[in-house]
């Protein structure tokens, strides 16, 4: 049995997302640029259940795009739960917003357009739960940011930590990044995470 035959197996034998996001994904297809930038099925539902396991009060996404990845965190917060994205793509947070009004969890969700490293300036600290998924390049500029945001038990989560492998043999300014993040994790005694080898990697990381 291959990897991608494994991997199909997995996507095929987790619960399905709301009807909601399945057609945000296909808007984001026939509408949007660079769809690939989705998060997709597994690390949706890994959000939605991390989320739901941890009962973020306040929740930062860095990097929102169409609104996918958001609309999953939403889904597992409680009612009164806050969550903060961070978009550069005023059309991308048009698209996103279409979503969230038609949604039961868009109430939690506040798109704030700029840089996200600007942005996170004026966020108070006690953030419960961060979700990176931006510009490589900022990757470890993101993690620096937030950690000292976070409470001692916060959740960090990091996607492309893998970079379609590129991190083994990194050649390209994002390659470095994302490497230079995961290893600055693994040295990092604020923290405890765990990097695993789901899609294109997810770092999960718990502030001491």
């Amino acid at each position: 049995m291959t990897h991608n035959t494994l991997d199909n197996y997995c996507i095929d034998t987790t619960q399905s997302e709301p009807e909601l996001l399945l057609e945000l994904v296909d808007s984001t297809y026939s509408d949007m640029g660079y769809p690939n930038k989705l998060s997709g099925k597994i690390i949706g539902r890994t959000l939605k259940l991390l989320a739901k396991m941890t009962q973020p009060q306040r929740a930062l996404e860095i990097g929102m795009f169409t609104g996918y990845s958001a609309l999953s965190i939403a889904e597992g917060m409680p009612d009164n739960g806050e969550l903060i994205c961070c978009e550069t793509n005023p059309k991308a947070i048009d698209f996103a917003q279409s979503f969230f009004d038609r949604s039961a969890y868009g109430h939690k969700i506040t798109p704030i357009f700029g840089q996200a490293l600007e942005t996170i300036k004026t966020i108070p600290a006690g953030l419960d739960f961060v979700f990176i998924d931006a510009d490589k390049r900022n990757y470890l500029n993101y993690y620096e940011a937030v950690v000292p945001l976070v409470r001692s038990g916060g959740l960090i989560v990091i996607d492309n930590s893998l970079w379609q492998g590129r991190v083994l043999n990194p050649n390209e300014n994002s390659d470095e990044a994302v490497n230079s993040l995961n290893q600055r994790i693994f040295q990092d005694n604020r923290v405890e995470n765990v990097h695993l080898n789901i899609r294109d990697g997810l770092n999960l990381v718990i502030k001491h």
